[in-house]
């Protein structure tokens, strides 16, 4: 046994790492084991799934920060190929929970779901930790293919319902609800930016096996308090109707049939690229042919929800080169002072909780003012934030010299910027799909928002193919020509949608929207998760 005196750094780091999880986990099963309905003036419930999410945020995050290191210097692929082959991962992780919440709503219910792709998530994690020798001519890389996989589908089953859950314990007209979301998203971005700098700094400093490790070991803590707290849930996510054991069963099979589809789907990114091609199109055909079957108000309320769907590939495309090329390229060409890159994936969930409650009350003042600006020119000040993050990071380096290291600083605003902007389209995109969808196709516009973020994610993934050049290995100036191309297109983008935005908000038909929060439509406002850390987007109400 090491002399404690002796312990490397990275020992405390691990230390500290299982009490944090250990004194979450007891917090969690001391609430469960409560007899009192209720915690702090809300249903237990709303705590069991605070922590499942934030251990699940906690592990697909802290995975996340380390997966393009990971991918270059262990699987030793080209920093293009790794672009890709993230895009191509994070695009099916928002494809997923349409099937996930299909099987959840009409046969599993959303809580035997959520413990099924918990056990897939923490399946996944645990796959991650087995490392092999390394090299794509390693065996052990199809174990790696396997392990995204198994975190792809556990996603599509826990992603989406979870947060279904949250208002099922509340009636429409309790006035706690928004302050429920609030506690949940908090779990939510705690999670992203914990997970983020502990998995980050075991996986870089001392082993890929530990960070990855310690993410499976979050996502297992968060499945007990789940299990223990059943009774907290008061009946909520329970099955719509009685299930046989046998079609239970089958229903769990297709789910393992699906980690071996994507099991092989990921490994040919081109595939992907065209199937999201292909289904994109004839998704949004079959929404713009639904739209002509209805009277004029309801149609161009649907014009204006495909406007807005239609920007998602561009913002999430740059958004997401966070965890992609803006990863490589501050473990390269940033002053950091040794702090490992990956710790500063944690950037954006710590100025989502610090900015979200800010941008609430904004949006409510100016709306007390009859000031604040339509859905459609939020998208517009998004994209425009996120241009402007990206010509910050080109300015800041370029003034400072390509060749010399980039201050610290340009990062901050980089992630600063792209927050903003996150905060302008992410909740009030799925605020609008919730209010201007009819209510026969609410799922459906549900699924086309997250279908086009995941064709946003793989458009991150090409983007940071790009920054690669042609023999695959990115350069500093070529990041920076990528990105200052992207960041005067995302500007341009956001001049001409404010343009428009007054078109697109006469289309929305707000004046004679009619009050739709009625028994029918129970459970709408959960179709998405609340804002969340980087995904987007998830995954973001």
């Amino acid at each position: 046994m090491k002399d404690v005196a002796l312990w490397q750094e990275g020992d405390w780091i691990a230390a500290i790492a299982v009490v944090v999880l250990a004194a979450f986990l007891a917090v969690g099963a001391r609430i469960a084991v409560q007899k009192e309905p209720e915690f702090a003036g809300h249903p237990k419930g709303l705590y069991m799934l605070f922590f499942a999410e934030m251990w699940e945020r906690f592990s697909y995050y802290g995975m996340r920060a380390i997966l393009i290191f990971y991918l270059t210097q262990h699987w030793l692929f080209s920093d293009a190929k790794s672009n890709l082959i993230y895009g191509a991962y994070t695009s099916l992780v928002y494809i997923t929970p349409v099937l996930g919440g299909y099987l959840a709503d009409r046969y599993l219910g959303q809580r035997k779901a959520v413990l099924f792709g918990g056990l897939l998530l923490a399946a996944g994690h645990s796959l991650m930790a087995v490392e092999g020798t390394g090299g794509q001519s390693d065996p052990t890389i199809n174990v790696f293919w396997g392990a995204l996989a198994f975190i792809i589908v556990g996603s599509g089953f826990l992603k989406a319902n979870i947060s279904v859950m949250v208002g099922q314990l509340y009636k429409l007209t309790d006035v706690r609800r928004d302050g429920a979301y609030t506690i949940f998203y908090m779990g939510i971005n705690v999670g992203a930016a914990i997970g983020t700098i502990m998995v980050g700094y075991l996986g870089q400093t001392i082993g890929w096996g530990w960070g990855f490790g310690l993410a499976g070991i979050g996502m297992l803590a968060g499945l007990i308090v789940f299990v223990l707290g059943k009774g907290a849930l008061l009946g909520a996510g329970e099955a719509p109707a009685p299930l046989a054991k046998s079609k239970e069963m089958l229903l769990y099979g297709v789910g393992l049939a699906s980690v071996a589809v994507i099991w092989a789907l990921v490994q040919y990114q081109d595939v992907i690229q065209t199937l999201l091609a292909v289904s994109g199109v004839a998704l949004l055909g079959y929404v713009l042919y639904e739209s002509f079957k209805l009277p004029k108000e309801p149609r161009e309320r649907m014009f204006a929800i495909l406007f807005l769907i239609s920007l998602n590939p561009l913002f999430w495309g740059l958004f997401e080169q966070a965890g992609g090329s803006m990863n490589l390229f501050t473990d390269r060409f940033v002053d950091r002072s040794g702090v490992p890159a990956s710790i500063f994936q944690s950037i954006n969930p710590i100025y989502i909780i610090l900015l979200a409650p800010l941008f609430a009350s904004l949006w409510v003042w100016l709306g007390q003012k009859g000031k604040e600006p339509s859905a459609p020119a939020k998208f517009g000040l998004a994209l425009a934030q996120m241009g402007l993050a990206n010509l910050v990071l080109v300015w800041g380096a370029e003034a400072f010299g390509v060749a010399a290291m980039t201050p610290v600083i340009f990062v901050f605003l980089y992630y600063l910027f792209a927050t903003t902007g996150e905060l302008c389209l992410s909740p009030v995109g799925l605020s609008a799909m919730n209010r201007l969808a009819p209510v026969h196709l609410a799922s459906l516009i549900m699924g086309a928002w997250f279908y086009m973020t995941a064709v946003g994610n793989f458009v991150a993934g090409l983007i940071g193919e790009a920054t690669g050049g042609h023999d695959g290995a990115m350069s500093k100036t070529a990041l920076l020509d990528i990105y200052e191309l992207f960041g005067w297109i995302a500007i341009g983008a956001a001049v001409l949608v404010l343009l428009v935005s007054p078109i697109v908000k006469r289309w929305m038909h707000l004046d004679t929207l009619e009050d739709r929060t009625d028994g029918n439509l129970a459970g709408r406002d959960e179709l998405a998760e609340p804002a969340a850390a980087g995904i987007h987007p998830e995954a973001k109400a």
